[in-house]
């Protein structure tokens, strides 16, 4: 009988179609909800993995812990055998933030006693050693993720940014013990772990695909798991095994102009922006002082972009850290909603106008845009970088839709998304 083999709950929708993606590289059919599915059930006719994206990062954290139970919740009830919480390869939160208590929430609400911290992946670049989460093999909190707009990341050793969060201990399996010891003796250290407390979280040290594969032998077949992507090739090749099944991918390609909206202040997305712009390509620059004084209206914006003849055009709000402290001087929260809402805008009109390969960076920028268009439900498609897949909305077919977190992908992404979805028209 088919079966939900895991379900899925992001905190943003393009860390939902990153993790999506994974799964879908290893043959596993994966269905993809923007928000929990209006309808109670769905039906299905094979083993497929259903991820839900909400727009918990920065929410409230009781908005945020009641959407995600609702979502784990409407899982359960579809029949899903295991449940998994996904957040940014970055750990991207603040003390106050929303990852510990989710967790701790489930815990609660299906009395799991501990589960694992695996934010790493190690092909973009993100490892966890003696505890510490790595960019590029530099700590965290000496990144450029010290400097986020939103969730400025304060120290890279996973307890401590657990500490103000959740409720709970943790406990650390460093690489010396996953190359070193046997399966045996770490869960005998894990059990003697949980002999003393209730509930816990497992910090295991991921710097390749060799303790990928340790940690889904040790952990793989708990309750639940949480972390980015990094374990999902693993986790994906695990349930195709079991199940001798392997899904077909969808056409990534399709007529009609292209538009990119960039709205993450990354190193990566920076260097993405400045590559577009090199090759000549139409870019538009969204002031955000003039878009919140009124000065540049949005439906100005979008006559600039709809009179342009170029097949592929940028608009970006991406910027330097000192240029977004200079516009976050009219206030943080005000100045984003300002540039998600006119994004957001952007992105409707362009689908309206039959622009039909949309592309977007920036996790809180993708939640706006996806949000706008409305679509619920997506087929996965090939990877333009890892963890960036080709999307393709149920109720529109003919529409690619590809979303970035502003931390991935290489210099040429932009360009690269272009061209692996224009189909070129056949006279």
């Amino acid at each position: 009988m088919p079966k939900i083999h895991l379900g899925i709950v992001a905190d943003d929708f393009s860390g939902a179609s990153d993790v999506a993606s994974f799964l879908v590289e290893q043959g596993v059919k994966t269905y993809l909800f923007n928000g929990i599915p209006k309808n109670g059930y769905i039906e299905f006719d094979e083993n497929i993995a259903i991820v839900i994206a909400l727009k918990t990062r920065t929410e409230v954290t009781s908005l945020a812990v009641q959407q995600s139970l609702e979502a784990f919740e409407w899982l359960k009830n579809n029949g899903a055998e295991q449940l998994y919480v996904k957040y940014c390869s970055t750990f991207d939160s603040t003390k106050e933030g929303n990852i510990g208590p989710i967790i701790d929430a489930v815990f609660d609400r299906y009395n799991i006693p501990y589960t694992i911290i695996a934010p790493a992946l190690p092909v973009n670049g993100r490892t966890v050693k003696n505890g510490h989460l790595y960019v590029n093999g530099v700590p965290l909190d000496e990144t450029h993720m010290r400097h986020h707009p939103l969730t400025p990341m304060w120290d890279s050793d996973l307890t401590k940014l657990l500490e103000p969060q959740g409720k709970y201990p943790s406990i650390k399996v460093d690489y010396q013990m996953l190359e070193n010891w046997s399966n045996e003796e770490i869960l005998e250290r894990i059990d003697n772990f949980s002999k003393e407390h209730e509930h816990f979280y497992v910090i295991p040290d991921y710097m390749n695909e060799e303790h990928a594969k340790k940690i889904v032998e040790l952990f793989g077949d708990l309750d639940l798991l949480t972390g980015g992507s990094g374990i999902m090739t693993e986790l994906g090749r695990k349930y195709r095994e079991e199940t001798k099944q392997y899904a077909e991918k969808v056409k990534s390609s399709t007529k009609g102009k292209a538009i990119v909206l960039a709205g993450s202040c990354s190193q990566a997305t920076l260097k993405q922006v400045d590559a577009f712009k090199k090759s000549e390509g139409k870019s538009i620059k969204l002031d955000p002082i003039q878009i919140v004084n009124g000065e540049k209206t949005k439906e100005e914006i979008w006559k600039e972009i709809a009179e342009s003849e170029d097949d592929a055009i940028l608009v970006y709000s991406s910027d330097r850290p000192e240029n977004v402290r200079k516009a976050q001087e009219a206030g943080t929260k005000k100045v984003s909603n300002y540039l998600e809402q006119t994004t957001a805008y952007i992105a409707s009109q362009a689908v309206k106008n039959g622009f039909t390969r949309i592309i977007v960076a920036g996790g809180e920028t993708s939640g706006a845009v996806t949000k706008e268009l409305g679509y619920d439900s997506y087929i996965i498609g090939e990877s333009i970088a890892p963890g960036v897949p080709v999307l393709v909305p149920l109720e529109n077919p003919d529409l690619r839709v590809i979303l970035k977190s502003g931390n991935f992908g290489q210099e040429d992404f932009f360009l690269r998304a272009v061209d692996i979805t224009k189909e070129d028209k056949v006279d």
